[in-house]
């Protein structure tokens, strides 16, 4: 077995630890039959769009050259999207698309990863499973099995859509994603043995994920050709070392496998050693008298680090962007058709307002998938039983939910007050216009919300496939403008009825009646919240 040490794979297996292990990985799969497709196909469209687009931006030799040098010159380019080590099509895919993709990979790990474990044990569901046949440790081998055959598909993919680019550089970007993703898995793997809840699992593994891309930005930014020592302390360095289309460095790939069958030997040994629910780093007992007066602050006490960790990322994102804005003409120089696709995902003639736009617009975007997060925190609560005890007491169900919505759709309004803070800091001008460029975005992230209270609320156990509309959205937003699809597919997503601001004229029409959408969408999942049992 890969996705471990086979040495630990071996005697697991040989004891009967791994009794059980093929029935629960197509439960795994079956569960994830909508989570993993999606997230697997943004991926993957996210990457093939980039050939035809980047040839279209670059249609010569001498166009790829230049872009080359300016990369070269450009730290703050290099910290976001990393150093260019070829001029072919090929390359320059690989460099667009690779830390992004790697990024995607590893959080469509964590995801599943969490899912058939922590989440698993927080419900009774494991406990329940394992008191029939079922070993030891073939819980977690099924939950590393269907993250790699999410990342293998991935891989398989990709490479086959790169091949017509060159076959060798193909298959080594589709297996250096893949190899990020599975690094993070088993990542992810050790710390579900550590922690008592999903939640921190998932935060905590987010955040490493976060410190390998702030120490491949570091790295990348002080040296032009991937060698600094920050750069490879971060498996997305690694990802970009493996050069595909540029002389491909094989050899690194071996650090993925090498860091995938360490991680997950030390997963198996620590899931070994203790009981189901338990972990090495139970949480802390509170006081012996409650402090917690209401379900707001029962909510907040339990969302607030991701509320921080989130408004974190998204000043320091704002900061990099904002600073990138006053280097995006020289960076698109001549370039009529770069031009172009930043005035359609901005919609402006101004170049500097069409990159500030396309940057907000994206931050709208991602602030989606807090929402979602968020918002499901509730179906967390309700499957693992503490929701009920909290219910059992004089508080209404509305009243319980509305504390955690409170926090989610005041949060998502939180971090885009945090990521303008962060722009005005990196581009400087009248804090005014971009204020009101982050504000305009909430009613389309307020819609995508919307969406995931009315599944929770009236298909609980379909609620998960908010992500897949998550999913969608960001996919439709990211890759839409670069394929220059018809309005009509850009429409269906919320975002693309926003006006472009900054720069462009304000619209108030499409932003209330998004903001209507979404006053309906969260009544309709509150009246299904009300009216359903509570699951346990």
């Amino acid at each position: 077995m890969s996705v471990a040490a086979p040495a630990v794979a071996a005697r697991a297996a040989h004891s009967g630890q791994l009794t059980g292990t093929r029935t629960l990985l197509r439960f795994a799969l079956r569960r994830d039959r909508v989570l993993i497709p999606v997230w697997v196909a943004v991926n993957t469209l996210m990457v093939l769009s980039m050939p035809g687009t980047l040839k279209g931006l670059y249609d010569t030799p001498a166009a790829r050259a230049d872009l080359v040098g300016q990369l070269a010159t450009n730290p703050s380019l290099r910290a976001m999207v990393g150093p260019l080590f070829g001029d072919s099509i090929g390359a320059l895919t690989a460099w667009r698309a690779g830390v992004y993709a790697g990024l995607l990979a590893a959080v469509t790990s964590l995801l599943v990863v969490v899912r058939h474990t922590r989440d698993e044990e927080e419900s009774g569901r494991q406990e329940l499973i394992s008191s029939a046949r079922v070993g030891r440790r073939a819980p977690l081998t099924a939950a590393l099995l269907a993250a790699a055959v999410a990342n293998g598909v991935l891989a398989l993919l990709i490479a086959g859509g790169l091949a017509g680019q060159g076959g060798a550089g193909a298959l080594a970007t589709g297996l250096g994603i893949a190899g990020v993703g599975m690094v993070f898995a088993t990542m992810t793997a050790i710390v579900v043995q550590l922690t008592e809840s999903a939640r921190l699992a998932r935060g905590l593994t987010s955040a490493v994920l976060g410190a390998a891309f702030v120490l491949r930005a570091a790295g990348d930014a002080s040296t032009d050709d991937g060698s600094s020592a920050l750069t490879w302390l971060s498996p997305l360095g690694w990802l970009e070392n493996v050069r595909p289309y540029a002389d491909e460095r094989w050899w690194v790939l071996l650090l993925f496998v090498a860091a995938t069958a360490a991680q997950g030997a030390v997963a198996y040994v620590l899931a070994g050693r203790r009981d189901v629910g338990m972990s090495f780093l139970p949480t802390r007992p509170g006081p012996a008298a409650g402090r917690l007066g209401s379900t707001g602050a029962l909510a907040w006490r339990l969302q607030r680090g991701s509320v921080l960790g989130w408004s974190i990322g998204f000043f320091v994102a704002g900061v990099v962007y904002g600073g990138l804005a006053d280097g995006a003409t020289d960076l698109v120089g001549d370039n009529a058709k770069a031009r172009e696709i930043f005035q359609r995902m901005g919609g402006h003639a101004a170049l500097t307002d069409a990159f500030l736009a396309a940057m907000v617009g994206m931050m709208g975007l991602v602030a989606a998938l807090y929402i979602v997060s968020a918002v499901l925190r509730l179906a967390g609560e309700e499957t693992s039983g503490r929701a009920e005890p909290v219910l059992a007491n004089a508080v209404g169900r509305l009243r319980w939910a509305a504390g955690h919505l409170v926090i989610a759709f005041g949060g998502a309004t939180l971090i885009m007050l945090v990521a303008s803070l962060g722009f005005m800091v990196g581009f400087g001008g009248k804090p005014g216009p971009i204020l009101g460029a982050c504000l305009v975005q909430l009613p389309a992230v307020w819609v995508i919300g919307g969406i995931a209270v009315l599944l929770y609320g009236v298909l609980p156990r379909g609620a998960m496939a908010a992500w897949a509309v998550a999913g969608v959205t960001l996919l439709i937003g990211w890759v839409g403008p670069a394929l220059n699809v018809p309005q009509l597919v850009l429409d269906l997503s919320p975002f693309g009825h926003l006006p472009k601001l900054p720069g462009g004229e304000m619209q108030w029409t499409p932003v209330l009646a998004l903001t209507v959408l979404a006053a309906a969408l969260v009544a309709g999942g509150l009246v299904g919240v009300r009216r359903r049992d509570v699951t346990g």
